[in-house]
């Protein structure tokens, strides 16, 4: 398969970060042959992120109308998301209501769809009300298809019941979005494609929605993952991943060589997360052709070699920013890529209708004004020294705003505004730029960012979280038994920077695991792994109910397991009468040390179990008389 890219190297600049000196970006080609199907490529849209925010609110509405509008301009069959279409777990009414409305205006119209799925899209869509394909339902009319998986942001949960939904199913059950890539069991995930074809190019598009990254790790490192491949006869067989996997047949690779395949996921990257917390490049097939990367919010749209070597991988990036941190300042692009037979292109597209966001650093210590930290002044000449610096920012944010507008006219050609006309949603106030500056400090106080910030109250977007103060970590050997000394009085032995943790790193998860394992006497009851994910998923994503039915299952699960140990275990005849269950508080106390133990190495299959058992009466029933570690071969859906 040959490998083509247009314009890749006029982009590459800007999509690493860089701020273009002028506008070298070619028009896009708008002329499609029918041989030829064109997907736009977005992820991350963070529909409702910072919504109440009066300055902020509109942005990612404004970013993602303007992803389908460029969808429309530039004749694209599809659109494809990677996950993380909703900020919230459950959004708002506010955030639905102007969902609803982008969707309506810019996906529905009387124009033909010019492919055709060609695989069973009853086990594609089963979110949709007849299991189909939007466009294919006779009673809406859809002329641009959205294709998306969900993310960590948007993933199902259950609300007050068994059943697990998304956000994404009440877009699926309105014709608006297909929803696929959904797995409901929970020992195993199996990836069915939907097969597409337009001429005589054939794609088949896989998509596994956002897990934890510990849990599909061990699945896949176990071979529970398994891709279906499509056949000469448009059907899928189960190729790769299998347990009973045998070396594949060479005819194989000859059969599947008319499918240009596409692998959409939401996963952590591997980028020093550890070995489990991230999905290797090593673990993707290696037939893919091209894998779309979501998740991660800094914008790399232009497809990249991976480890392996034998696939693409393309990182679109968000579409609004969500952090103030370096990678989100990176020039926001959504990707149109162009598949015809087994050859591809992507062109980088920026987004126009974005704040721009400018991040500085600045080190007092090295500054060419000395500053005396001993000075009564000291904080009056620090506040003109960072003010000067985040005026700076500002104008630079701003240049590269004018910049941008002159590449999206490239893109555009021939002075086509017509776009702007038609946005509903814009960006308020977007001469008011987010700006980050990192000052580190070490031997000289902070400044309060609030009061700071009022200075650019009328000039930035965030000013109350403008400046980012951090000190330096001492790393030179010899004085490394002094270092708690020196911190303790403020000194400066530094050389390199401690930055603030990441908010989305320290969350509520690893704060209640750590709590429960620093307690001298440990749970032998509660399991801490599955109660840290009960607090995490009542505290991030509002299920209210799930502390309550996490321990109820525990309890229950114990019970079950001191019963059927009382009958195993006959030997100790004082610790047990003659009904053969535990009676006295010391085998109950021993028991329950025993089997904490045990969990220890397996508490994430363990919930998984439950949660199985849960979904499934039947399997319920049949687990109760296996073993804990034989219950994950029980029958689960699709």
């Amino acid at each position: 398969m040959s490998y083509h890219s247009d314009a890749e190297s006029e982009t590459s600049n800007q999509q690493q970060g860089a701020t273009p000196s002028n506008s070298n970006q070619e028009p896009v080609d708008n002329n499609v042959d029918e041989d030829t199907l064109r997907v736009m490529i977005s992820t991350d849209n963070h529909l409702g992120y910072a919504e109440k925010d009066p300055i902020r609110g509109n942005d990612s509405f404004a970013a993602f109308e303007e992803v389908l509008l460029l969808a429309k301009r530039h004749h694209c069959d599809m659109v494809l998301l990677a996950g993380d279409l909703f900020h919230e777990n459950k959004p708002s009414r506010r955030t639905l209501h102007k969902t609803l409305t982008i969707l309506r205006r810019h996906t529905m119209g009387p124009n033909p769809v010019s492919f055709q799925i060609i695989s069973d899209q009853a086990n594609n869509f089963r979110s949709s009300i007849h299991q189909t394909v939007n466009y294919e339902d006779p009673y809406t009319s859809v002329d641009l298809p959205i294709f998306s998986i969900h993310g960590n942001h948007d993933d199902p949960t259950r609300d007050g019941g068994t059943e697990m939904l998304a956000a994404l199913d009440l877009l699926a059950c309105t014709n608006l979005v297909n929803y696929f890539g959904r797995q409901d069991e929970v020992d195993k995930v199996v990836v069915s494609p939907v097969l597409m074809k337009k001429g005589d190019t054939k794609v088949a598009l896989y998509g596994i929605g956002s897990m934890r990254d510990e849990r599909l790790n061990r699945m896949w490192q176990g071979k529970k993952v398994r891709f279906l491949k499509p056949d000469e006869n448009n059907k899928s067989s189960r190729r790769n991943g299998s347990e009973d996997e045998s070396e594949e047949d060479p005819e194989d690779e000859d059969e599947n060589s008319g499918w240009f395949n596409i692998f959409a996921l939401h996963q952590n990257r591997d980028a020093g997360r550890g070995s489990k917390n991230c999905v290797h490049d090593s673990m993707i097939p290696e037939w893919m052709d091209l894998v779309v990367w979501g998740h991660e919010h800094e914008c790399l749209i232009t497809p990249s070699e991976s480890s392996v070597g034998t696939f693409r991988i393309t990182q679109p990036g968000s579409s609004v920013a969500t952090s103030l941190t370096e990678g989100e300042s990176m020039r926001k692009h959504v990707g149109i890529l162009d598949v015809r037979g087994n050859q591809f292109r992507m062109v980088a597209v920026p987004l126009m209708n974005v704040r721009s966001f400018a991040v500085g650093t600045l080190t007092l210590s090295e500054h060419t004004h000395n500053l005396d930290p001993e000075d009564p002044r000291i904080d009056d000449q620090m506040t003109k020294l960072l003010s000067r610096e985040v005026k700076k920012l500002i104008q630079e944010a701003r240049e590269d705003s004018r910049l941008l507008r002159q590449d999206v006219d490239a893109v555009a050609g021939n002075g086509d505004n017509s776009l702007e006309d038609q946005l509903q949603f814009r960006v308020d106030k977007a001469e008011q730029v987010l700006v980050r500056l990192k000052v580190e400090h070490s031997g000289f106080s902070t400044l309060h960012n609030q009061r700071f910030g009022s200075l650019f109250v009328k000039e930035v977007a965030n000013p109350s979280d403008i400046l980012l103060f951090h000190r330096r970590r001492s790393t030179d050997a010899k004085s490394s038994k002094k270092k708690k000394s020196k911190d303790a009085e403020g000194l400066d032995g530094s050389s390199e920077p401690i930055y603030p943790a990441d908010i989305e790193d320290v969350n509520i998860e690893d704060i209640v695991r750590d709590t429960l394992d620093n307690q001298e006497k440990k749970m032998m009851i509660l399991d801490e792994s599955r109660l840290s994910i009960a607090v995490e998923d009542y505290v991030v994503k509002e299920t209210k109910a799930t502390i309550g039915e996490s321990v109820k299952k525990m309890i229950t699960g114990q019970r079950k397991l001191l019963v059927r140990r009382g009958h195993d275990e006959d030997e100790d005849e004082d610790a047990t009468h003659n009904d053969g269950k535990l009676k006295t508080v010391n085998a109950v106390r021993e028991m329950c040390q025993s089997e904490s133990q045990r969990q220890k190495g397996d508490d994430f299959d363990d919930m998984d179990i439950m949660e199985d058992e849960d979904e499934t009466p039947k399997k319920k029933r049949a687990s109760a008389k296996a073993k804990p570690k034989a219950a994950k071969k029980g029958r689960g859906r699709m």
